[in-house]
């Protein structure tokens, strides 16, 4: 389940000693990735001598996005903000409103962000033979489109489709935001203005706080004082074309307005990102892709995540419960990162082990550079 963790994370724990710097880092880092498999991580059939990334919302900053406990993160600097949890938007209409609204919003500047430096960086580790795969927690697609050759699991869903929670149909975000901008000619006129006058070119929540916004991640603009209860929204086609059996056996009702929004009236046809939110089970499927990804691998390197999410955090405890080494690239602290490297010395050039506070748009790209090709796994 996508659980935040809100408690105060520790200082970052810097493991070699010289890793404090970025030379130091990529030297460490370039050690990290290269070093041979450790003979305590357990083997199997399927077993191999490449890392596996765990990456997260850090990673998409470069590429103008908004992350959640960053520097600039909306944690750090909105105390307040709390984002919308899957019970609430399943079964309260007023929140549908209001998540679409802000995501109507949002969409543009998310759908026109593009992978960074940090990426590019990914995907010529794995085409040189470094890394297995990436389990991301980030919902961008940046990862697929960067590299489609690298797997890459997405633990926490994308935004740019969305699913019925009814008959699990799929739709296209860029569809369905066509959808909300007919549905809602105000809410577009404004959109409209607001790109005309840069107010959404910046994702820095200071940026949007001066033009009266709150930025947050995954594409949510909140407007203070908005008239969000006005926005509406299209139901999910197929449930509308064929209204689906409900759980009691019984046909379901699929209701529009006049102009083609859902019915408040309609017990069927809801739509939702395709995202795994805040209080809802990842699939088993996915689970078990991402377990699998880490019990065949010799290493797990988190790149921009502070491990906030209890689904992110438990992957690293099974890979240091697996003895593998673990490597850190985020900046600032990482939850439970005091038990990661308890068992290391921190004078070791991190071969076996490290931690480093840098961005990761600098420091992938500098370590590519010190790799050659041809890493056998």
């Amino acid at each position: 389940m996508r659980i935040p963790y809100t408690g105060p994370l520790p200082a970052p724990i810097i493991v070699p000693k010289d890793a404090n710097t970025s030379a130091g880092a990529i030297s460490a880092l370039t050690n990290f990735l290269s070093a041979p498999r450790s003979p305590l991580v357990p083997t199997s059939p399927k077993s191999h001598d490449r890392t596996v990334l765990l990456t997260g919302a850090g990673v998409s900053v470069a590429s103008g996005l908004a992350d959640y406990r960053g520097t600039a993160g909306t944690y750090t600097l909105n105390k307040s903000y709390r984002p919308i949890y899957y019970n609430e938007f399943i079964s309260n209409h007023e929140a549908r409103k209001r998540y679409w609204a802000r995501s109507f919003l949002g969409w543009t500047n998310l759908n026109k962000a593009k992978p960074n430096n940090a990426h590019w960086a990914m995907r010529d580790l794995g085409t040189r033979g470094y890394i297995s795969h990436v389990i991301t927690q980030n919902v961008d697609s940046f990862h697929s489109i960067a590299h489609p050759e690298l797997p890459t699991i997405e633990l926490h869903g994308y935004l740019r489709s969305l699913v019925c929670i009814h008959c699990g149909g799929y739709l296209p975000r860029k569809e369905f935001q066509q959808s909300l901008s007919t549905l809602n000619p105000a809410w577009a006129a404004f959109l409209a203005e607001m790109l005309e006058t840069g107010a959404l070119d910046s994702e820095h929540p200071d940026e949007r706080r001066k033009r009266g916004l709150k930025s947050n991640p995954d594409g949510d603009v909140d407007v203070p004082n908005a008239p969000y209860t006005t926005f509406r929204y299209p139901p999910c086609p197929t449930c509308l074309a064929k209204p689906p059996i409900l759980p009691d056996g019984s046909r379901s009702i699929v209701q529009v307005d006049v102009d083609g929004a859902w019915s408040q009236q309609s017990t069927a046809g809801v739509l939702k990102p395709a995202v795994v939110m805040f209080g809802e089970s990842i699939a088993a499927s996915t689970k078990v892709a991402a377990e699998k990804a880490i019990d065949e691998a010799s290493r797990i390197l988190v790149v921009g995540s502070s491990l906030a999410t209890y689904s992110a955090w438990r992957l690293v405890k099974r890979a240091k419960e697996r003895n593998m080494p673990i490597g850190v690239l985020n900046l600032g602290g990482v939850r439970g990162e005091e038990s990661f490297y308890t068992d290391l010395e921190a004078d070791k050039d991190g071969s076996s082990g490290v931690r480093c506070s840098e961005s990761a748009d600098k420091i992938l790209p500098a370590i590519v550079k010190n790799l050659p090709w041809g890493h056998v796994p």
